[in-house]
């Protein structure tokens, strides 16, 4: 049986620094992997959808793989008439920068299509997780069809955004030594924090707190968010990392939003202590 819905509480202590919010976000997730390390038919649960999605996005970059050549060579064309030498270093920039904008958008993108892929798997690992903590709150009384339309929208916009950071990062790849040294660094932070976002909506969907919302309370927790995000897509990076991951980074996206974003920012400094009036958390 559920246990009854206990908001998280967090005592008004001030906000933590950003390089100790940093190492937070790490250790959401790595609360997140030992629950599932705790529950193991709930992370054998979690992997059926990432399994699915990975075999899709693998063949698509192994069917890139042999086609960089050929793209590498249309790209620049312009340098069709250069010598040997540094037509050669063109075309091998091209084609790490291509591959490199593809692998970009396939990790942005990857946990949002799981997530569509598998929401009921993960709608219900984050209720289990929230009720291992003192309960989930309530099923928002939307229609599923409502559910589904927006969690397609959001997964359209994320792509969208995905794809215009992936080309700006593969023209900005072409500059000498930036682009193999600064763009792989900004990419990285940039695919943590939307991540982030991405594995704390299932949590805070069901709250009834909304796309926009949630990314202006993880704006106002960045360190934090892009602590848990970059540690995910670094364990994502690993082979086999992002399905063998992806329940536990499900399961500390969900402590994170639970513990840490499910109060707006100004409501955090009017939280009282238990036994002084009210919950700190209304719903």
């Amino acid at each position: 049986m559920s246990q009854p819905y206990v908001p998280a509480q967090t005592p008004p202590t001030g906000q933590p620094s950003g390089v100790k919010d940093l190492f937070n976000g790490v250790g959401y997730l790595l609360r997140g992997i030992a629950w599932m390390a705790r529950h193991p038919a709930q992370w054998l649960f979690g992997l059926i959808p990432a399994l699915i999605v990975l075999t899709v996005y693998v063949t698509a970059l192994v069917f890139l793989a042999f086609q960089i050549d050929d793209l590498a060579g249309w790209v620049t064309g312009f340098a069709d008439d250069w010598s040997d030498t540094p037509r050669t270093w063109a075309r091998i920039v091209a084609g790490t920068a291509i591959y490199g904008a593809a692998l970009f958008l396939a990790v942005l993108t990857f946990t949002a299509v799981t997530l569509l892929v598998g929401d009921p798997f993960y709608e219900a690992i984050a209720v289990r997780v929230e009720e291992s903590q003192g309960g989930a709150p309530p099923e928002p009384d939307v229609p599923l069809i409502v559910q589904i339309g927006r969690a397609i929208k959001d997964a359209v916009l994320l792509g969208a955004v995905a794809l215009t950071f992936a080309v700006v990062f593969f023209v900005c790849g072409f500059l000498p030594v930036v682009g193999q040294t600064v763009v792989p660094l900004v990419a990285a932070l940039v695919s943590g924090y939307f991540l982030a976002g991405e594995l704390t909506s299932v949590a805070l969907e069901r709250r009834g707190i909304r796309r926009t919302e949630r990314f202006a309370r993880l704006k106002a927790n960045r360190p934090l968010a892009i602590g848990f995000g970059v540690a995910t897509l670094l364990v994502f990076l690993v082979p086999l990392g992002a399905v063998l991951a992806m329940p536990g980074a499900v399961a500390g996206g969900t402590l994170l939003a639970r513990e840490r974003l499910a109060d707006p920012p100004q409501a955090k400094e009017a939280l009282v202590t238990p036994g002084e009036g009210g919950p700190a958390w209304s719903g």
